[in-house]
């Protein structure tokens, strides 16, 4: 099975529940939605591990990276709550995702973490440093390009 096959296997049964796509309804960078930014953060990862060989756990892996951003407000609104939100939004995050779902404890590392190294703590496992290396290669896409990273992961 090639990793795009694999991958859409895997994430199915994730992005298809109604708590996940709520995502979709804010904008994280560009004109680039939180969902699509986690699918993409999520397709990213995977494909590091799997050509580099990282042995890891795929599903904590996915999971992680598709509720790193899960904290379902609009950043970029006006408000006292949102003012430090690079710096808070990872443990909103987690908050909202330990509410919503049952986590692995790589799977909430992945989340608290993957704003490292803005965030100070070190990320503990091999999934949470992939995810935060995907999550720059993505943001940064989004930010330059104003476009999602998603979309060209599309045509690949």
């Amino acid at each position: 099975m090639d990793i795009r096959t694999e991958f859409i296997s895997l994430i199915r049964p994730i992005i298809e529940n109604e708590k996940v796509k709520r995502m979709d309804k804010y904008i994280q960078h560009g004109s680039t939605s939180c969902l699509e930014h986690c699918i993409a953060v999520a397709y990213v990862s995977f494909y590091i591990a799997k050509k580099f060989h990282i042995c890891c756990d795929d599903i904590s892996l996915i999971r992680g990276a598709l509720l790193h951003d899960y904290f379902l407000y609009d950043w970029h609104v006006k408000d006292e709550n949102h003012k430090w939100h690079g710096f808070r939004h990872a443990k909103k995050a987690l908050e909202n995702a330990s509410r919503d779902f049952e986590l692995t404890p790589i799977e909430m590392d992945i989340i608290v973490k993957h704003m490292f190294p803005l965030n100070i703590k070190l990320p503990k496992y091999r999934e949470s440093c992939i995810v935060s290396l995907a999550d720059k290669i993505c943001s940064s896409y989004e930010t330059i390009w104003q476009t999602p990273c998603f979309s060209i992961l599309q045509k690949s």
